[in-house]
């Protein structure tokens, strides 16, 4: 699936530039204008990283990312002509994750971009995802608490994955269900709420003040980072648990007949 990246800038020559390169390499670039469009956008979608130009008119990119950072993780490299210290500095304490001055070959910044996404990745050993006390095996599609097992149905391993894929990054209820790999479920907005009150349940998540699965009113879900929770010992090093006739521990996708 290729990666989804917004682009604030207000250069649209440059944006088209880049654009052209990063399609046919598996990056689909989005742009906005300006600050504003561009925590609109951020509001209303999922992306896997934002480019973020420091000159704007309006807001500049030092504001657009101080806002950002805070409701969201996502990967952020800032643009800028200026090449001063002082501003790369105040860029990086604000959260960016790198700073490319311009100019740049759009091959370097793809380079950037990797590099930047590699980084972000959640910890994990092969298919594995720890999130807090929350370990989850990918490959098994099974998922344990601490020491226990979480029995999910398949939507609700679905839905958790992209959570955990995406820790600290706002997942908006109209594109879950695309970023879990399940567009062919149609729900409504209360719908996807119903199972993700099941989820936290099952994770032993306080409904009414959730630490994992918190709900971003009016927009959808982010999950918690991992440096905010306790942490858990792996899926892989923790002792098989014993068969279960229900199969409880494997989260497969649900049958037409199934849970969904």
């Amino acid at each position: 699936m290729a990666l989804r990246v917004l682009c604030i800038d207000d250069d649209l020559r440059l944006y088209e530039l880049l654009a052209a390169y990063f399609e046919p390499n598996g990056v689909t670039l989005v742009h906005a204008a300006d600050g504003a469009k561009g925590l609109a956008a951020l509001a209303a979608d999922v992306f896997d990283a934002v480019l973020l130009d420091v000159m704007m008119p309006g807001m500049d990119g030092l504001e657009v990312c101080r806002r950002l950072r805070l409701v969201s993780q996502v990967p952020v490299i800032m643009l800028t002509a200026r090449g001063d210290e002082a501003d790369r500095v105040v860029g990086l304490e604000l959260g960016a994750d790198d700073y490319v001055p311009k100019p740049f070959s759009p091959r370097e910044l793809l380079a950037r971009l990797r590099a930047v996404l590699r980084r972000a990745q959640p910890a994990a050993g092969g298919n594995e995802i720890v999130i807090g006390r929350v370990a989850i095996d990918v490959g098994a599609r099974r998922v344990r608490v601490g020491a226990e097992p979480a029995d999910l149905t398949g939507l609700e391993f679905d839905i958790l994955v992209a959570l955990a894929r995406r820790p600290g990054r706002v997942v908006p209820r109209e594109t879950l269900l695309v970023e879990a790999g399940r567009p062919d479920v149609t729900v409504s907005d209360r719908t996807v709420d119903v199972h993700v009150s099941h989820l936290r349940r099952k994770l032993g998540d306080d409904p009414k003040t959730p630490r994992l699965i918190k709900t971003v009113r009016g927009v959808g879900y982010v999950m918690a980072p991992e440096a905010e929770l306790p942490p858990v010992q792996s899926v892989s090093s923790s002792p098989s648990p014993p068969s279960s006739p229900s199969g409880a521990l494997a989260a497969g996708k649900p049958s037409s007949g199934g849970r969904a």
